[in-house]
């Protein structure tokens, strides 16, 4: 999941016919014996350092920040993936990573050296913006904002959309422009490619380290089910547009140097008709054979949003199709992933290499941490009181080093932090009250008092 939406369906199990009889220590066990210790398929680190496990942190709007992603890691996450960040946004100047209509969260840099491998997420609706975004990422904005500008819409550097404005703001209501995409060049100029960034790239809180690496790999959102703008595509409506989506594709494969991974999120149709299904194979296809390193794909359509079981059912003949085309193909699944167990399910069931976790790990990083046990060989356990009050201390910590050049930061860290809570909570004996105690919280003071009350003194 990279976009949220107020019309999801609750936790419940996909459609799977047969999984519920998949013990997840014998998977576990499986992978443990196959591919070592990480049970990971060893191609997948030779592409990605680092990325040992067969699980990882998919990105969510609103929710994974540097903060969240580094509590992940602490607990066994091998790889995470930022919240998809708007094109338009990024080249529009002021803070490079602040967002505009996917929300305000902005800090979405690398959170230091414990922050990687990390994949940075764009989507948009021009391959000349995608491209300049993604170099703009990779290079952690190194050259001067209207460098980005000129790669994307020639030699005016800035929009001027003839059917109307649309407005992007930064965080505050700054105006930064309007786009018109018909003047975008159709190809990325070679003295523009993204190199990989220097030291001397822009840094993020101390606190969170000083050293800042670039991203370890790319990828692109066709997947996330926004709404169109001014009838340009983005997101998981390139399923319906498939040549719109190659060109995105090829534009950003050619404009990001070669050791930096390209991956793809992609929903399995944008709805169940014949045509959209086709769709979904003509836009991999092209991926794959473009060198794209690999797809996640969520098992459920664009129409569905988050509405609905996921069909893992359909995701198997996805995989198998794709291996039956090309059996060195690295494949991810997506979509109803609430325990560590799931992962595992997920994993046999399917076929994928490795399972990517949204919803299922907002306030529970605990499942990368039963993962690794089940791996392991050992029995996973849930979090004690105790662990649980850590965590929720060192979260809010880093929260507030994430938002330190906020206004009203610690004010803005308690509001934000409160549905990190509202989730913490439901690993509590007393779900119910626990919840209702962070709702209320507005500053670390509240916070502490929280912890206090019902997790046991520090």
């Amino acid at each position: 999941m990279s976009c949220t939406t107020n019309n999801a369906t609750p936790p419940g199990p996909a459609v799977a016919p047969g999984a519920e009889g998949i013990d997840p220590a014998r998977v576990a066990e499986r992978l443990a014996l196959e591919h070592g210790p990480g049970g990971m398929d060893p191609r997948v680190a030779s592409i990605t350092p680092g990325f040992d496990a067969p699980f990882f942190q998919a990105g969510l709007a609103g929710y994974s920040d540097a903060a969240m992603r580094i509590i992940a890691r602490r607990h066994g996450c091998p790889y995470c993936v930022t919240e998809a960040l708007l094109d338009r946004a990024l080249l529009a100047g002021g803070r490079g990573f602040a967002k505009a209509d996917l929300g305000e969260l902005h800090d979405n840099v690398p959170g230091g050296e414990e922050d990687q491998p990390l994949a940075g997420q764009i989507m948009g609706s021009d391959p000349a913006e995608m491209a300049a975004g993604a170099v703009k990422m990779i290079e952690q904005a190194a050259r001067a904002a209207k460098d980005y500008r000129l790669l994307a819409y020639g030699p005016s550097g800035h929009w001027d959309d003839p059917e109307g404005p649309q407005h992007l703001r930064l965080p505050g209501g700054v105006q930064l422009g309007r786009v018109d995409p018909s003047t975008a060049p159709p190809s990325v100029p070679s003295s523009l490619r993204a190199s990989v960034p220097s030291s001397s790239s822009p840094s993020v809180p101390s606190c969170l380290r000083a050293s800042v690496p670039s991203f370890s790999s790319i990828d692109i959102n066709l997947a996330c089910p926004v709404k169109k703008i001014s009838r340009k595509a983005r997101g998981g409506h390139w399923l319906a547009e498939p040549d719109g989506a190659i060109a995105i594709l090829e534009a950003v494969r050619d404009a990001v140097p070669p050791e930096i991974a390209c991956t793809l999120k992609i929903r399995r149709s944008f709805d169940d008709t014949p045509e959209m299904a086709e769709n979904f194979w003509t836009i991999v296809d092209a991926a794959y054979r473009m060198g794209y390193a690999w797809a996640t794909v969520h098992a459920r359509t664009v129409e569905q949003k988050y509405v609905g079981p996921s069909r893992w059912d359909l995701l198997r003949e996805i995989v198998l199709r794709l291996r039956r085309d090309d059996p060195s193909r690295i494949i991810f699944g997506s979509g109803d992933i609430w325990s560590v167990g799931d992962i595992f399910r997920m994993i046999e069931y399917t076929g994928v290499n490795g399972a990517s976790v949204a919803r299922g790990c907002i306030g529970n990083p605990w499942i990368f941490r039963q993962a690794r046990d089940l791996l392991a060989g050992r029995d996973p356990s849930p979090p004690t009181i105790a662990e649980q009050r850590r965590v929720l201390e060192e979260h809010f910590g880093l929260a507030l080093a994430v938002n330190a050049n906020m206004r009203k930061s610690e004010v803005f860290t308690g509001r934000t932090m409160r549905k990190f809570g509202i989730r913490f909570a439901e690993h509590h004996p007393r779900t119910d009250e626990v919840r209702r105690a962070f709702i209320g919280v507005d500053s670390l003071e509240d916070w502490r008092r929280v912890l206090e009350a019902h997790y046991g003194s520090a």
